[in-house]
């Protein structure tokens, strides 16, 4: 039986995919090679959407 993924587990993976769609783009394997890396918006997005996934939109901490 498979999980019904949450709001922000979807944005998760939406994130996920833009990332690896520009990483594609530029023929990379990781962000840590890409001279935009410290301005990039979308790995910014994506860091944030991480976040909000492990600690489901609540500020302070979160669980593993």
């Amino acid at each position: 039986m498979q999980k019904e993924l949450d709001k922000y587990e979807l944005e998760l993976e939406k994130r996920l995919k833009i990332l690896k769609e520009c990483q594609e783009k530029k023929s990379l394997k990781s962000c840590l090679k890409c001279k935009e890396i410290l301005e990039c918006s979308i790995r910014k997005e994506y860091v944030d959407a991480v976040y909000l996934s492990m600690n489901k939109g609540q500020s302070g901490g979160f669980e593993f």
